[in-house]
Formats: C-alpha cells, sequence, structure tokens
C-alpha cells in the first residue's frame, strides 16, 4: 500500500511518540508499505516552528536525514495538486490539510491521519 503520513503522524513516527497509535505503527512498520511524506508537511513544520509552537518543536534538517533513513519518500507538491485543492468541499480549513488530501486522491494515496475531519473527503483517509 502507498501511504502519505499527516504532519502530526509523521512528526510522530520520526520521533518515536508514545502518540502514535498501535495501528499506526503496524502500517508504519509493514515492509510492504511505501511510505511518503509531502513537500506541504515539511513547509508546515518549517512555519510552525517558526512561530515556536510547541506542537512543532524540531529541527527539520535533522528529520529531513530521518525521513532517508526510515524510508520516508518526499512527495513534491505539483501544479495537479493545486488544481485538486480547488475540487474540494469546504470541510476543513488547514490548507496544508487541504493539500495533503488533494495529493492524496491526486496520486493516488492513503492518507493516514489522526483528524477526524479529514476523512469526510473520501475513502483514501485512514483514521489511525
Amino acid at each position: 500500500m502507498r501511504l502519505l503520513l499527516d504532519t502530526h503522524l509523521l512528526l510522530w513516527c520520526v520521533t518515536q511518540s508514545d502518540r502514535l497509535s498501535d495501528a499506526a505503527r503496524e502500517l508504519l512498520e509493514d515492509t510492504d508499505n511505501m511510505l511518503f511524506c509531502s513537500t506541504a508537511s515539511l513547509w508546515e513544520i518549517a512555519i510552525k516552528a517558526a512561530l515556536r509552537r510547541n506542537d512543532f518543536t524540531v529541527d527539520l534538517r535533522k528529520l529531513r536525514q530521518a525521513l532517508d533513513t526510515m524510508g520516508i519518500a518526499e512527495l513534491p507538491v505539483l501544479g495537479r495538486h493545486t488544481e485538486a485543492v480547488l475540487q474540494l468541499p469546504d470541510l476543513h480549513k488547514d490548507p496544508f490539510d487541504r493539500m495533503l488530501v488533494a495529493q492524496s486522491m491526486t496520486e493516488p494515496l492513503v492518507l493516514l491521519t489522526n483528524d477526524r475531519a479529514l476523512a469526510g473527503y473520501w475513502d483514501g483517509v485512514r483514521l489511525v
């Protein structure tokens, strides 16, 4: 399965947080799954870390190095992803999350998240 990690799951995965559910861990550790993170997530982390948000205290350079080590591929934001955002219903206000949904629909990828609001977009969103 091809999995796109939402931003918080990405952070929890890389930091081995206990906030990561058992279901998420199982999917992330399954070597048959291909793991992706969006450039939009990295941008979100950079912005929120610069704003000194407590839930985004991470060294982005080290995080990016960890992605390679963990076998998580970076998914760039492409023009077709930005166009797909325009087609999304107004279920969620966060522009970063909306981009992740658009990318998951366009590629297609299963979007792993703990955000229930995203599950309303399409059946390719998996709550973990």
